[in-house]
C-alpha cells in the first residue's frame, strides 16, 4: 500500500493527561510502516460528557503511514487499551486516552466500526482547534470546507483553550 497522511486526535482527561499523551504519541511513532510527520499544539478543553468529569488535554498528529485504514484503527484500539481504556455503553465518558482516525488521505470510508472522515469531526471544536493550527488547509473530503473554516464555525474559547504545559 502507498503511504499516506493520516490524522489522528489524542484526548485525555483522567490520571497523568501529559503523560497519557506522551505515551500515546511514542506508541503511534511505533506503529508499523509509520511516523509521526507532525504534532499539534495541545490544548485544554472542557468535557462534552456526562458529569462530573476534568477537562481533557487535546491534540492531533499528522502520520505517514502505510497501514491501511483498518489496520490503523486496530492500531489506535491497542494503543488505548493499553492506556487502561475501557470501553462502556456511555461513549462520551472521562477516559485514559481516546485516539480517533480523522482522516486518511483524502478517503471517505463507510465500513462496520470504521467511518472516516470521523462522522463527528466538523461539529467538534476540541478536535478542529488542534487540527486546524496543525493543517488550516486541509479540506475536509466530503464538505470541501477548510479545517480552518470548520475551526471557525464553532469556536469557543472558554471551552477549548492553549494549554500551558508541557509534556514529560
Amino acid at each position: 500500500m502507498m503511504e499516506c497522511d493520516a490524522y489522528v486526535s489524542l484526548g485525555s482527561n483522567l490520571g497523568d493527561r501529559a503523560a497519557h499523551i506522551a505515551r500515546a504519541l511514542a506508541a503511534l511513532a511505533a506503529l508499523p510502516a509509520t511516523r509521526v510527520a507532525a504534532f499539534s499544539p495541545i490544548f485544554e478543553t472542557a468535557p462534552v460528557g456526562p458529569p462530573p468529569q476534568g477537562h481533557y488535554l487535546n491534540a492531533v498528529a499528522r502520520l505517514r503511514t502505510g497501514l491501511a485504514p483498518r489496520d490503523l484503527l486496530e492500531g489506535l484500539l491497542a494503543i488505548e487499551r493499553e492506556a487502561g481504556r475501557t470501553r462502556g455503553p456511555d461513549r462520551n465518558a472521562a477516559r485514559s486516552l481516546d485516539l480517533d482516525l480523522l482522516l486518511y488521505g483524502e478517503r471517505i470510508l463507510a465500513e462496520p466500526g470504521l467511518r472516516v472522515p470521523h462522522p463527528r469531526l466538523a461539529a467538534r471544536g476540541f478536535v478542529l482547534e488542534p487540527l486546524a493550527a496543525l493543517a488550516p488547509a486541509l479540506r475536509h473530503p466530503e464538505l470541501g470546507t477548510t479545517i480552518a473554516a470548520l475551526a471557525a464555525g464553532v469556536r469557543d474559547a472558554r471551552a477549548v483553550q492553549p494549554w500551558k504545559g508541557t509534556l514529560p
